[in-house]
Order: structure tokens, then sequence, then C-alpha cells
């Protein structure tokens, strides 16, 4: 089904109410039409906007409770500067998925930050919960992440680590 608004054609399974700029009669029909929709809960998420997360690095909106309602994921996207570096952390009973789009993260991790990985593009990198874990972009090139975790309220379960932010050299 199509809907039509001036000149203007909305396949309502491609898009959500925030998508139509559309004013009085068809605004609230089409807010009513989604709520009955087959595809009411699915969302697509363009990001935009970026947040400052507690980590130290700015990150995209994406899904999240916040956005779209999420119940037990968050997915983001990340670009880490070019010698830029989050500050030491851990995510609460949650696990973290990282697939590197482009550039490479070198991430220390370990109770003490002892190990250290270079996640380079096209790889995909795990935190298991728990686990304090510093990465850093040491390139002359921005490293652009996809970031999914366990927790649907993004930054909820971020614990800072401090103590452990001079185990790594600037």
């Amino acid at each position: 089904m199509w809907l039509v608004c001036g000149r203007l054609l909305f396949e309502p399974a491609t898009c959500n109410a925030a998508d139509v700029v559309c004013c009085g009669f068809f605004s609230e029909f089409w807010r009513a039409f989604m709520s009955r929709s087959s595809n009411s809960g699915c969302r697509v998420v363009r990001p935009g906007d970026t947040y400052a997360g507690k980590q130290g690095l700015n990150y995209f909106e994406g899904i999240a409770a916040e956005t779209v309602g999420s119940k037990g994921i968050c997915m983001h996207l990340l670009t880490i500067p070019p010698g830029a570096r989050a500050k030491a952390h851990l995510h609460e009973s949650h696990e973290t998925a990282i697939y590197v789009l482009a550039g490479e993260a070198h991430t220390w991790f370990g109770d003490r930050l002892e190990e250290h990985v270079v996640v380079k593009e096209g790889e995909m990198f795990y935190i298991p919960a728990g686990v304090p874990h510093l990465p850093a972009n040491l390139s002359d090139k921005p490293c652009s992440a996809v970031i999914a975790r366990t927790d649907p309220k993004e930054q909820e379960s971020v614990v800072l680590l401090p103590e452990l932010d001079a185990l790594v050299p600037a």
C-alpha cells in the first residue's frame, strides 16, 4: 500500500511518522495508520545526531531503548578520530561486539589492561561483560565501527575506571 501526500509518495514499510513532513489531516492519518500497521515496532534509524559518551568519545545515535524502545540490544556507529582514545571502562553485565568498517583500533583489555589487540577494517572484536578495556586510534586516519551491546540503555552499564587510564601511554 502506498500513501500520497501532495506530490510525495510514501511506502509505510520503509518510513515512519518522523520521516513525514506534512500537516493537518494527513499527519493524523499517518500516525493512526502506522499504529495499526503490521510493521508496528519496526524502525529505521538514520544516524545523524551525536552524543558524548561517558567513555570520552562521540557516538552517532542508533538503536537503543531511548531511540526505538529496544529491550535487549543497542547498536551505534562510532568514529574515533586520529590520535584519540577512550577512557578506560567496562560494561557491567553486558557483552559488546564491534565491527570495524574503516581504519583500525588498538584496544587494551584485561584486569590491568595488560592485553592488546589491533582490530582492522573488516574484522570483528568481542568483549565479554565486565572486562575493562580502552580503545584508541593510533593512526593518522579515522577509525569507524559498528558497536552492538546487550545493554538497551547504551550508557547505563558504563563504569569508568580512571585508575587504569595511566596504564596505557597517551
